[in-house]
């Protein structure tokens, strides 16, 4: 039996324990200057619940094996740190969990930011109906609605849920 609901405090150690395996396939595929171990800390973790990532999570088994949060910025949501336990990638985990914060968040302007070398990622926000936007709306909207460094800037795609004539 399966379910989606929302992570609750005492789900931190799996949530960071899923997001820090997942994350393993960036290593060799993002810049080296990138990539640290490990990908998410505690305290990063914390501070991203703190800025209002609201995390929903994939529950098999009585186990989470999938997370992905979601963050209001002014006017957008951003869809936050998608992973999946590796061993269950492909298995429509996912694919539940993007449809989920779709049916509950798909009416507001979404997006989705994630490395430029992560295909693997860029092709399933797609395949849910995201387009990626130009390089220069790219640096636009990730400096207004995220709080990266110019080289994640440089590294990194953005996404739109829907049409693109909104963010022109």
């Amino acid at each position: 039996m399966s379910v989606i609901r929302p992570c609750l405090e005492a789900d931190f150690g799996p949530l960071l324990a899923i997001i820090n395996s997942a994350a393993s396939v960036y290593r060799g595929a993002i810049p080296d200057d990138c990539w640290h171990e490990p990908y998410m800390s505690g305290e990063e973790l914390k501070s991203e619940i703190v800025s209002g990532v609201v995390f929903s999570g994939y529950e098999f088994a009585n186990m989470l094996v999938g997370v992905m949060g979601i963050q209001r910025v002014r006017d957008v949501s951003l869809i936050r740190h998608a992973y999946v336990l590796p061993e269950l990638q492909g298995q429509g985990v996912g694919s539940s969990l993007i449809k989920y914060l779709l049916g509950e968040y798909g009416g507001e302007r979404v997006l989705v930011g994630t490395w430029a070398a992560a295909e693997w990622a860029i092709s399933f926000y797609r395949r849910h109906g995201f387009v990626q936007v130009s390089p220069e709306l790219k640096t636009r909207l990730l400096k207004s609605y995220w709080t990266v460094s110019e080289r994640h800037i440089e590294t990194s795609v953005v996404l739109t849920f829907g049409e693109l004539e909104a963010w022109s």
